[in-house]
């Protein structure tokens, strides 16, 4: 197949023709070099999200550098009698190229985890935790975590939260008696948050963690509707 095509399917550009899906059943080396796309293609989309990221190392553009600079001249598709284009020869270049810039993607995407967590603030000793679990409001793969320092803040861990028009809200809830509730904190647009528990706050009755979605509507209660929930042990 066209190595241009092959692109363009792996990047779900455009959809697969019937004699293409054929072809790439049976065809061992188109199958593997668009699998290899595809890769390449989910690897950028992890990352579109990032900011602010570091430039990858210097043996990754190197390589970049050194497969274009390898490349030999383009071949010319050929035109026979009939007028039939001759499948063009795929440049050896292409595969080494993406390779190269799939480990950019993924060197830059390490250095920025290892950057966010040795710059995150060491936790203390923990006195309590909680496990969170996704309630029906919030899909089944969400969830986090809790911890409870000694020194009175709530380091809060989440992840796939679903979006919001509003905000995410921590409370803590007294499970003998519905309805009294402690206002935490709200979280940000980051995976965790660490949140000062209010002075005077009994974590012994007040021991069920909830991330609840807020709107902005002046309305300092609870909406009622809650994602996720977990009870403080010791």
């Amino acid at each position: 197949m066209d190595p241009d095509r092959l692109v363009l399917l792996a990047l779900s550009e455009e959809i697969e023709e019937l004699s293409e899906s054929d072809h790439l059943a049976q065809c061992e080396g188109c199958r593997r070099e668009i699998e290899e796309l595809r890769h390449v293609a989910e690897l950028g989309s992890q990352a579109q999200d990032l900011r602010e990221l570091p430039d990858p190392p210097a043996h990754v553009w190197h390589a970049i550098q050194a497969g274009i600079a390898d490349a030999p001249a383009p071949v010319a598709p050929v035109i026979d009698m009939a007028g039939r284009r001759e499948r063009r020869q795929r440049p050896r270049w292409v595969l080494p190229t993406i390779a190269a810039a799939a480990a950019a993607v993924l060197a830059v995407a390490g250095t920025v985890a290892v950057d966010r967590f040795t710059n995150r603030t060491p936790d203390g000793p923990v006195t309590a935790r909680a496990t969170l679990e996704p309630l029906k409001a919030a899909p089944p793969n969400a969830g986090g975590d809790v911890r409870v320092l000694d020194d009175g803040r709530m380091r809060v861990d989440v992840r796939n939260l679903p979006l919001t028009t509003g905000f995410h809200e921590v409370w803590l809830l007294d499970p003998d008696q519905p309805g009294k509730m402690v206002a935490v904190g709200s979280l940000s647009d980051k995976p965790d948050a660490v949140l000062p528990v209010p002075p005077g706050t009994d974590l012994n009755r007040y021991r069920l963690v909830d991330i609840s979605d807020e709107p902005h509507d002046g309305d300092a209660t609870h909406s009622g509707r809650s994602l996720l929930r977990g009870t403080l042990t010791y």
